[in-house]
Protein backbone atom coordinates (compact mmCIF):
# COMPACT_ATOMS: atom_id res chain seq x y z
CA UNK A 1 0.00 0.00 0.00
CA UNK A 2 2.78 2.99 0.80
CA UNK A 3 4.95 1.71 -1.90
CA UNK A 4 2.01 2.13 -4.60
CA UNK A 5 1.28 5.80 -2.53
CA UNK A 6 4.98 6.30 -2.60
CA UNK A 7 4.47 5.96 -7.12
CA UNK A 8 1.53 8.34 -7.01
CA UNK A 9 3.21 11.06 -4.92
CA UNK A 10 5.94 10.69 -7.24
CA UNK A 11 3.93 10.89 -10.80
CA UNK A 12 2.09 13.87 -9.59
CA UNK A 13 4.69 15.50 -8.11
CA UNK A 14 5.15 18.30 -11.11
CA UNK A 15 1.40 18.28 -9.75
CA UNK A 16 1.60 18.45 -5.53
CA UNK A 17 4.55 20.49 -5.37
CA UNK A 18 2.42 24.21 -7.34
CA UNK A 19 -0.11 22.64 -5.18
CA UNK A 20 1.08 23.08 -1.90
CA UNK A 21 2.69 26.39 -2.64
CA UNK A 22 -0.63 27.50 -3.61
CA UNK A 23 -1.99 26.03 -0.34
CA UNK A 24 0.86 28.08 1.95
CA UNK A 25 -0.18 31.15 0.10
CA UNK A 26 -3.79 30.91 0.73
CA UNK A 27 -3.65 29.44 4.19
CA UNK A 28 -0.28 31.50 5.21
CA UNK A 29 -1.55 31.87 8.79
CA UNK A 30 -1.39 28.29 9.27
CA UNK A 31 2.10 27.70 7.84
CA UNK A 32 3.62 30.37 9.56
CA UNK A 33 2.81 28.56 12.68
CA UNK A 34 4.40 25.21 11.86
CA UNK A 35 7.68 26.86 10.69
CA UNK A 36 9.28 24.75 13.54
CA UNK A 37 9.07 21.43 12.22
CA UNK A 38 10.93 22.05 8.75
CA UNK A 39 14.01 20.78 10.19
CA UNK A 40 12.52 17.74 11.66
CA UNK A 41 10.95 16.99 8.51
CA UNK A 42 14.21 17.55 6.25
CA UNK A 43 16.31 15.19 8.45
CA UNK A 44 13.72 12.60 7.99
CA UNK A 45 13.77 13.62 4.58
CA UNK A 46 17.90 12.92 4.61
CA UNK A 47 17.57 9.72 6.63
CA UNK A 48 14.91 8.01 4.27
CA UNK A 49 16.66 9.24 1.03
CA UNK A 50 20.11 7.90 2.65
CA UNK A 51 19.02 3.94 3.22
CA UNK A 52 20.30 3.65 -0.02
CA UNK A 53 23.65 4.57 0.21
CA UNK A 54 26.51 2.83 1.72
CA UNK A 55 30.36 3.63 2.29
CA UNK A 56 31.26 1.50 -0.56
CA UNK A 57 29.98 4.51 -2.95
CA UNK A 58 33.32 6.00 -1.37
CA UNK A 59 35.74 3.94 -2.94
CA UNK A 60 34.16 5.12 -6.42
CA UNK A 61 36.32 8.22 -6.09
CA UNK A 62 39.56 6.32 -6.90
CA UNK A 63 38.40 5.56 -10.11
CA UNK A 64 36.44 8.68 -11.13
CA UNK A 65 38.63 11.22 -9.13
CA UNK A 66 38.62 13.83 -12.15
CA UNK A 67 34.91 13.57 -12.89
CA UNK A 68 33.64 13.78 -9.24
CA UNK A 69 35.76 16.74 -8.69
CA UNK A 70 34.49 18.29 -11.71
CA UNK A 71 30.81 17.85 -10.35
CA UNK A 72 31.29 19.21 -6.98
CA UNK A 73 33.65 22.59 -8.91
CA UNK A 74 30.47 22.35 -11.32
CA UNK A 75 28.04 22.41 -8.30
CA UNK A 76 29.32 25.06 -6.15
CA UNK A 77 31.66 27.26 -8.23
CA UNK A 78 30.66 27.38 -12.27
CA UNK A 79 26.84 27.73 -11.41
CA UNK A 80 26.74 29.89 -8.55
CA UNK A 81 29.43 32.23 -10.70
CA UNK A 82 26.48 31.63 -13.36
CA UNK A 83 23.58 32.54 -11.19
CA UNK A 84 25.26 35.73 -9.53
CA UNK A 85 25.74 36.84 -13.12
CA UNK A 86 22.41 36.24 -14.55
CA UNK A 87 20.78 37.59 -11.55
CA UNK A 88 22.88 40.42 -11.00
CA UNK A 89 22.04 41.60 -14.14
CA UNK A 90 18.41 41.45 -14.31
CA UNK A 91 17.76 42.26 -11.25
CA UNK A 92 18.78 45.14 -8.74
CA UNK A 93 18.00 43.74 -5.51
CA UNK A 94 20.71 41.86 -3.01
CA UNK A 95 18.20 39.71 -1.65
CA UNK A 96 16.80 38.13 -4.72
CA UNK A 97 20.97 37.89 -5.77
CA UNK A 98 21.38 35.55 -2.46
CA UNK A 99 18.26 33.50 -3.43
CA UNK A 100 19.44 32.64 -6.93
CA UNK A 101 22.90 31.74 -5.84
CA UNK A 102 21.70 29.67 -2.79
CA UNK A 103 19.20 27.63 -5.30
CA UNK A 104 22.30 26.13 -7.47
CA UNK A 105 24.32 26.14 -4.50
CA UNK A 106 22.94 23.41 -2.21
CA UNK A 107 24.09 19.81 -2.63
CA UNK A 108 22.62 17.47 -5.82
CA UNK A 109 19.68 15.82 -5.15
CA UNK A 110 19.58 12.36 -3.73
CA UNK A 111 16.50 11.88 -6.73
CA UNK A 112 18.81 12.37 -9.00
CA UNK A 113 19.81 8.52 -8.77
CA UNK A 114 16.11 7.51 -9.96
CA UNK A 115 16.80 10.05 -13.42
CA UNK A 116 20.19 8.08 -13.40
CA UNK A 117 19.44 4.95 -13.44
CA UNK A 118 16.62 5.40 -15.98
CA UNK A 119 18.67 6.99 -18.52
CA UNK A 120 21.13 3.91 -17.86
CA UNK A 121 24.08 6.34 -16.42
CA UNK A 122 26.87 4.94 -13.95
CA UNK A 123 24.85 4.12 -10.91
CA UNK A 124 27.72 3.75 -9.12
CA UNK A 125 29.38 6.73 -9.83
CA UNK A 126 26.00 8.95 -8.94
CA UNK A 127 25.90 7.01 -5.36
CA UNK A 128 29.50 8.45 -4.91
CA UNK A 129 28.60 11.77 -6.32
CA UNK A 130 26.07 12.10 -3.91
CA UNK A 131 27.84 11.31 -0.72
CA UNK A 132 30.75 12.94 -0.95
CA UNK A 133 28.51 16.40 -1.95
CA UNK A 134 26.53 15.67 0.87
CA UNK A 135 29.33 15.19 3.44
CA UNK A 136 30.94 18.67 2.28
CA UNK A 137 27.78 20.27 2.67
CA UNK A 138 28.37 21.90 6.11
CA UNK A 139 32.00 23.14 4.79
CA UNK A 140 30.79 24.50 1.27
CA UNK A 141 27.68 26.06 2.17
CA UNK A 142 28.70 28.34 4.84
CA UNK A 143 31.89 28.97 2.54
CA UNK A 144 29.13 30.52 -0.09
CA UNK A 145 27.14 31.93 2.16
CA UNK A 146 29.99 33.89 3.63
CA UNK A 147 30.79 35.22 0.41
CA UNK A 148 27.66 36.10 -1.42
CA UNK A 149 26.30 37.74 1.78
CA UNK A 150 29.25 39.49 2.60
CA UNK A 151 28.64 42.48 5.27
CA UNK A 152 24.99 42.93 4.12
CA UNK A 153 23.38 40.70 6.60
CA UNK A 154 24.39 39.21 9.82
CA UNK A 155 24.38 35.39 9.77
CA UNK A 156 25.20 33.23 12.61
CA UNK A 157 27.29 30.92 10.40
CA UNK A 158 28.12 28.35 13.27
CA UNK A 159 24.36 28.10 13.91
CA UNK A 160 23.78 27.36 10.06
CA UNK A 161 26.70 24.62 9.90
CA UNK A 162 25.15 23.03 13.27
CA UNK A 163 21.68 22.99 11.15
CA UNK A 164 23.55 21.94 8.04
CA UNK A 165 25.26 18.82 9.90
CA UNK A 166 21.74 17.66 12.23
CA UNK A 167 19.83 17.81 8.82
CA UNK A 168 22.47 16.30 6.23
CA UNK A 169 25.11 14.57 7.61
CA UNK A 170 23.73 13.07 10.97
CA UNK A 171 20.98 11.60 8.69
CA UNK A 172 23.26 10.57 6.20
CA UNK A 173 25.54 8.66 8.40
CA UNK A 174 22.73 7.28 10.45
CA UNK A 175 21.27 5.68 7.06
CA UNK A 176 24.32 4.48 5.72
CA UNK A 177 25.00 2.72 8.70
CA UNK A 178 22.00 1.00 8.92
CA UNK A 179 22.69 0.16 5.06
CA UNK A 180 26.11 -1.30 5.95
CA UNK A 181 24.72 -3.18 9.41
CA UNK A 182 21.74 -4.71 7.09
CA UNK A 183 23.58 -5.67 4.06
CA UNK A 184 21.53 -3.04 2.21
CA UNK A 185 18.04 -5.25 3.49
CA UNK A 186 16.86 -2.00 5.46
CA UNK A 187 16.30 -0.06 1.79
CA UNK A 188 13.88 -2.73 0.83
CA UNK A 189 12.18 -2.93 4.01
CA UNK A 190 12.22 0.29 5.92
CA UNK A 191 13.36 2.54 3.14
CA UNK A 192 10.26 1.42 0.59
CA UNK A 193 7.85 2.06 3.83
CA UNK A 194 9.33 5.54 4.42
CA UNK A 195 9.35 6.62 0.86
CA UNK A 196 6.17 7.92 0.78
CA UNK A 197 6.27 9.63 4.04
CA UNK A 198 9.41 11.45 2.14
CA UNK A 199 7.61 12.96 -0.73
CA UNK A 200 4.67 14.48 2.34
CA UNK A 201 7.80 15.99 4.12
CA UNK A 202 8.48 17.63 1.18
CA UNK A 203 5.11 18.72 0.11
CA UNK A 204 4.71 20.17 3.82
CA UNK A 205 7.74 21.85 3.47
CA UNK A 206 7.25 23.50 0.40
CA UNK A 207 3.51 24.46 1.98
CA UNK A 208 5.23 25.72 5.43
CA UNK A 209 7.75 28.22 3.32
CA UNK A 210 5.33 29.25 0.58
CA UNK A 211 3.08 30.60 3.73
CA UNK A 212 6.71 32.74 4.60
CA UNK A 213 7.16 34.31 1.26
CA UNK A 214 3.25 34.87 0.69
CA UNK A 215 3.01 38.17 0.88
CA UNK A 216 5.84 38.60 -1.65
CA UNK A 217 4.07 36.30 -4.38
CA UNK A 218 -0.13 37.02 -3.58
CA UNK A 219 0.64 40.20 -6.32
CA UNK A 220 1.25 39.03 -9.75
CA UNK A 221 3.97 41.21 -10.94
CA UNK A 222 6.63 41.92 -13.70
CA UNK A 223 9.51 41.12 -11.06
CA UNK A 224 7.85 37.76 -10.18
CA UNK A 225 7.30 36.84 -13.82
CA UNK A 226 10.72 37.62 -14.41
CA UNK A 227 12.09 35.85 -11.30
CA UNK A 228 10.14 32.66 -12.84
CA UNK A 229 11.56 33.01 -16.11
CA UNK A 230 15.76 33.86 -14.99
CA UNK A 231 15.26 30.37 -12.60
CA UNK A 232 13.58 28.34 -15.42
CA UNK A 233 16.64 30.02 -17.61
CA UNK A 234 19.48 29.14 -15.11
CA UNK A 235 18.28 25.85 -13.87
CA UNK A 236 18.39 24.89 -17.97
CA UNK A 237 21.11 26.07 -18.50
CA UNK A 238 22.51 23.78 -15.69
CA UNK A 239 21.51 21.39 -17.62
CA UNK A 240 23.06 22.25 -20.70
CA UNK A 241 26.31 22.97 -18.92
CA UNK A 242 26.72 19.07 -18.25
CA UNK A 243 25.83 17.45 -21.76
CA UNK A 244 27.91 20.04 -23.18
CA UNK A 245 31.02 19.03 -20.91
CA UNK A 246 30.48 15.19 -20.63
CA UNK A 247 30.40 15.59 -24.24
CA UNK A 248 33.37 17.24 -25.35
CA UNK A 249 35.69 15.92 -22.13
CA UNK A 250 34.71 12.39 -22.21
CA UNK A 251 32.04 11.78 -25.01
CA UNK A 252 30.56 8.34 -23.21
CA UNK A 253 26.44 8.35 -22.92
CA UNK A 254 26.73 6.65 -19.86
CA UNK A 255 29.20 9.48 -18.02
CA UNK A 256 26.87 12.28 -19.32
CA UNK A 257 23.80 10.71 -18.21
CA UNK A 258 25.51 10.46 -14.72
CA UNK A 259 26.78 14.32 -14.91
CA UNK A 260 23.34 16.55 -16.78
CA UNK A 261 21.42 14.95 -13.28
CA UNK A 262 24.02 14.62 -10.73
CA UNK A 263 24.94 18.47 -12.16
CA UNK A 264 21.64 19.53 -12.80
CA UNK A 265 19.43 18.13 -9.91
CA UNK A 266 19.37 19.98 -6.93
CA UNK A 267 18.70 18.80 -2.82
CA UNK A 268 16.53 22.27 -2.92
CA UNK A 269 14.27 21.37 0.14
CA UNK A 270 17.41 22.82 1.89
CA UNK A 271 17.65 26.02 0.29
CA UNK A 272 14.31 26.94 1.40
CA UNK A 273 14.97 25.88 5.04
CA UNK A 274 18.47 27.57 5.10
CA UNK A 275 17.09 30.59 3.39
CA UNK A 276 13.60 30.72 5.83
CA UNK A 277 15.79 30.14 8.56
CA UNK A 278 18.70 32.96 8.13
CA UNK A 279 17.39 35.76 5.59
CA UNK A 280 14.53 37.56 5.23
CA UNK A 281 11.41 36.10 3.36
CA UNK A 282 12.59 37.80 -0.53
CA UNK A 283 15.53 35.21 -0.47
CA UNK A 284 13.64 32.15 -0.70
CA UNK A 285 11.22 32.94 -3.64
CA UNK A 286 13.95 32.03 -6.06
CA UNK A 287 14.27 28.46 -4.27
CA UNK A 288 10.82 28.07 -3.86
CA UNK A 289 10.17 27.92 -7.59
CA UNK A 290 12.92 25.90 -8.48
CA UNK A 291 11.72 23.46 -6.52
CA UNK A 292 8.55 23.75 -8.92
CA UNK A 293 10.36 23.29 -12.20
CA UNK A 294 12.96 20.41 -11.25
CA UNK A 295 11.37 17.49 -11.90
CA UNK A 296 9.84 18.48 -15.03
CA UNK A 297 12.96 19.80 -16.41
CA UNK A 298 14.43 16.33 -15.44
CA UNK A 299 11.99 14.54 -17.34
CA UNK A 300 12.30 16.46 -20.68
CA UNK A 301 16.42 16.14 -20.31
CA UNK A 302 16.08 12.41 -19.86
CA UNK A 303 14.39 12.54 -23.58
CA UNK A 304 17.28 14.39 -24.85
CA UNK A 305 19.85 12.41 -23.02
CA UNK A 306 17.99 9.22 -24.66
CA UNK A 307 18.68 10.86 -27.83
CA UNK A 308 22.43 11.79 -27.31
CA UNK A 309 22.87 8.17 -26.52
CA UNK A 310 21.64 7.32 -30.10
CA UNK A 311 23.37 10.01 -31.97
CA UNK A 312 26.66 8.27 -30.11
CA UNK A 313 26.04 4.73 -31.21
CA UNK A 314 25.18 5.92 -34.87
CA UNK A 315 28.51 7.85 -34.79
CA UNK A 316 30.43 4.70 -33.52
CA UNK A 317 28.64 2.71 -36.33
CA UNK A 318 30.35 4.78 -38.97
CA UNK A 319 33.43 4.72 -37.48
Amino acid sequence: MLETLNTRLTKLMPILTPLSLILGVVFEDIGAQLTFLVVWLFAFMTFAGSLGLDFQALKVFIRYPYMILLTIIGLHIIMPLWAYFVSTLIFDDHLLMIGFVLSVSVPTGVTSFIWVSISHGNKALCLSIILIDTLLAPLIMPAIVHIVVGQAIDIDMSSLIIDLLWMIVLPSILGMILNEYTDGRVEKTLGKKLAAFSKISLYFIVFINSSIIAPYIKDISWELAGIIGVVFFVAVSGYILWILLGHYIWRDPTVVSTLVFTGGMRNIAIGIVIASSYFPPKVAIPIVFGMLFQQIIASQFSRIVEKYRKYIASQEQWE
